[in-house]
């Protein structure tokens, strides 16, 4: 039976007559398609959780053979939100294929501005319509209210500034890539576009407002969590590695840089890690019941070296912030662990509105720059036949690995996206809040909701995440009415 908030109740045996199955089916206000299941025993006690993605698109696969130059284009159709993270990785990538080692400066400003521009406005997508519901109304409150017209009832201003800055981000995606979803303007070797005086000078009457409301989003995610920090310190909590790009100074950085590592305890484990050795650091691990893949770090092995990226690892894994406002954000945020890293995902959302402070700030710093407006966009060089493209995504880490024949073809290609890598922290997240709210309760669509709470907050991109090279695992089930297995139909793996 379906209830509330997209949360199925099947009561039909789901392990030889001795557990229930209950599946929260489709997992609302994400990107793309998954659902949760949990095993109870007779007690209603949890034994089993899982996050499936239950779509799967072959991007990998099918984009072999095309045109190493179509790929930019062709790659932000893996997603309607988060498309100018995959056109720049690829870019990036096949800049290497032109053999253009270094982007002219306005090439490479012209870029960061898109890039920025995308942060802020994925970033306010994801707080203020998707998750704000949650956080400002109670995670069991009614269904029908958490959402952004409940918000805008109840709190105008804030859906209102929610609203604005995601579309300042996107108007900003508009003058650098020609549309505001799935653009045109990079290209490998450099960007088709740049910008005229007057858009310049638009952007600019905006932004100081821009930066202003993100401040705003900062203060409010910090009363938030001042307000229940019994809640927020300690929700869905599990300790585990951080991996994310950072400057060659070590600052944050979303658009260039060398991974690095730290363990649960915040110690370097790698600094200055190459991208193109990116494969010899992570490794991906396939399970039958999921069409998303579970990244790990190589050295560590899969139990031992799975790792979080996105928001909460990249504030935490740099040393320093360039611009001031974002800066003394993060200082504050340091000091709110005393020393320690901070591992609860609700805490992903002031993460998260740091760093669109931090793009707003970048904004204005780069609106400026008469580099913006210049003529020579694009370079080349030496023809490659390999290139590996990787950069921050609003959601972490993204690479882009492609391999070209000698009749501009792509043979090969590898594509390990942010919501990948946070696979298993997703399931361990939903685990622990399961064991803590769930275990041995009459389940309600408010408690169940806790459920998509934890996974919201790791802003998740579904169909960005399901991609794989050659075979994926398929299991088939057939039931009778009264939940007896009548069937089984499997592919290797």
């Amino acid at each position: 039976m379906q209830q509330g908030q997209g949360f199925a109740l099947e009561t039909a045996a789901a392990d030889a007559g001795t557990l229930r199955r209950v599946a929260i089916d489709p997992v609302s206000r994400v990107e793309g398609h998954g659902k949760v299941t949990l095993l109870l025993d007779e007690n209603d006690q949890v034994q089993q959780v899982r996050l499936h993605i239950v779509e799967f698109r072959g991007f990998e696969k099918f984009i072999q053979g095309r045109p190493y130059w179509e790929v930019p284009v062709m790659v932000q159709r893996l997603c309607g939100i988060c498309p100018v993270s995959h056109h720049l990785a690829a870019a990036k990538a096949l800049d290497h294929v032109v053999g253009a080692a270094r982007l002219t400066a306005s090439a490479e400003k012209l870029r960061r501005l898109m890039h920025y521009g995308q942060i802020l406005q994925s970033h306010a997508l994801h707080f203020f319509h998707l998750s704000s519901p949650d956080l400002l109304f109670g995670f069991e409150s009614e269904a029908g209210r958490r959402n952004i017209v409940g918000v805008a009832a109840a709190y105008p201003e804030i859906a209102r500034q929610g609203v604005l800055l995601r579309k300042f981000g996107q108007e900003v995606i508009r003058l650098t890539a020609g549309k505001r979803v799935h653009g045109t303007g990079a290209i490998p070797g450099g960007v088709n576009r740049a910008l005229s005086r007057e858009e310049r000078d638009g952007l600019l009457a905006d932004v100081g407002q821009i930066v202003g409301w993100g401040r705003d989003a900062v203060q409010l995610v910090k009363r938030l969590h001042a307000a229940d920090p019994a809640l927020y310190d300690v929700f869905g909590a599990f300790r585990s590695h951080m991996l994310s790009l950072v400057g060659a100074g070590g600052e944050l950085d979303f658009y260039d840089g060398q991974l690095r590592v730290r363990d649960a305890d915040g110690g370097i484990l790698v600094d200055a890690f190459d991208v193109a050795n990116y494969h010899q650091l992570i490794r991906e691990e396939v399970k039958a019941w999921s069409y998303m893949k579970f990244p790990f770090l190589a050295a560590l092995g899969p139990q031992q070296g799975w790792y979080k990226v996105g928001p909460l690892a990249r504030v935490q894994n740099c040393d320093r912030i360039t611009t001031p406002l974002a800066e003394a954000e993060r200082r504050e945020f340091i000091d709110y662990g005393q020393g320690k890293p901070i591992h609860a995902p609700l805490a992903y959302h002031w993460a998260r509105m740091i760093e669109l402070l931090h793009a707003a700030e970048t904004i204005a710093e780069l609106l400026p720059d008469d580099d913006l407006s210049g003529s020579e966009l694009t370079t080349r060089g030496e023809r490659g036949r390999e290139g590996i493209g990787v950069i921050e995504a609003p959601r972490g880490t993204l690479i882009h690995h492609y391999q070209v024949d000698d009749d501009d073809l792509v043979s090969s290609c590898n594509l390990i996206v942010s919501t990948t890598h946070n696979n298993q922290p997703m399931n361990e997240a939903i685990r622990r809040v399961a064991r803590r709210y769930l275990d041995g309760r009459q389940l309600t669509e408010g408690l169940l909701n806790h459920i998509e709470v934890a996974i919201r907050a790791f802003d998740p991109c579904l169909s960005c995440a399901t991609h794989a090279l050659g075979k994926m695992p398929l299991q088939l089930e057939l039931r009778d009415a009264a939940g007896t297995l009548l069937g089984r139909l499997s592919s290797a793996s």
